[in-house]
């Protein structure tokens, strides 16, 4: 039985949904075309950019995609790898060490952050992976995946959201996965993580579009990254992670709030969503041997 009631409210709460769209949102609303649901992001100049999770794989090479559009970007992870020296050599290239499980040094970081200018794009990258079957149930991986996966995201929008609405514009872009699209095996860790991120972008996005500030989710396929390097098993449509940073400037640009690559890969995907359970299941056996 569902408890959940959209239409009972608080009054106060009732007050934010009866909420005018300010101005800004309303100016930038009428900039865009019919079909985009995001302002289009196409001139990075001296933009500044808050990547988190972003020292390697697609965080990283998104982070050098942006700065060669001419962005300030600013990258949060638990370790540097590659980062410091790149830093060391670009002064528009920053380092913020954060760990996303430690709400004290989130809400630090993002203080110090937002001290020095507004935000025009927060990235949330950060991911964990272990593949895991619930033959081999292992509960502390699960958590973990949750406290990076899902939980780093919400103390990251906690740490920038008051700012973001404060200043009227912006935009939320957060990493998910077509492993969150459907359940899958090898997936019980990853992909219920993947799909809250899902369903948090999408939430978000109708409670802020009429803020003036936009929201994305993105989910790629495979990309050769250090998470996937864990697959023993041929990953079909693989991706570099450049390959990758270009097609989520491509959806920026093009005012998308779904962004999912590549598409010869990510549509058949989403026509298997349709299926009805009866059918899904056999076919996802079939051709996973799982």
């Amino acid at each position: 039985m569902s408890v959940f009631n959209p239409t009972s409210v608080s009054p106060q709460a009732g007050a934010g949904l009866a909420r005018k769209v300010s101005p800004q949102a309303a100016a930038r609303r009428a900039r865009q075309r019919w079909w985009q649901l995001n302002a289009p992001m196409t001139d990075w100049s001296g933009r500044r950019v808050w990547l988190v999770g972003a020292s390697s794989g697609i965080g990283l090479a998104c982070a050098q995609a942006l700065r060669a559009a001419g962005a300030l970007v600013l990258i949060s992870a638990r370790n540097p790898q590659g980062v410091t020296a790149w830093a060391a050599q670009d002064s528009a290239v920053q380092w913020w060490p954060m760990d996303v499980t430690d709400p004290g040094q989130v809400q630090a970081v993002a203080r110090a952050i937002l001290a020095e200018g507004p935000l025009d794009l927060v990235v949330y990258a950060a991911g964990y992976y272990r593949a895991q079957r619930a033959t081999a149930l292992n509960l502390d991986e699960l958590l973990a995946h949750d406290r990076v996966n899902y939980q780093g995201a919400l103390q990251v929008l906690a740490a920038v959201l008051p700012g973001l609405l404060a200043q009227q514009h912006g935009h939320i872009s957060l990493l998910s996965s077509v492993a969150g699209w459907r359940g899958l095996p090898n997936g019980l860790g990853y992909g219920p993580t993947k799909a809250a991120l899902t369903h948090l972008a999408e939430t978000l996005y109708m409670d802020v579009q009429d803020q003036g500030l936009g929201v994305s989710v993105v989910s790629p396929g495979f990309v050769a990254t250090p998470l996937t390097a864990q697959n023993d098993f041929a990953m079909p449509a693989l991706l570099t992670p450049e390959q990758a940073a270009r097609a989520m400037l491509r959806g920026w640009a093009r005012g998308q709030f779904d962004i999912h690559f590549p598409h010869r890969f990510t549509l058949w995907l989403k026509l298997l969503r349709l299926l009805p359970y009866r059918l899904y299941f056999p076919l996802v056996r079939r051709f996973t041997g799982l």
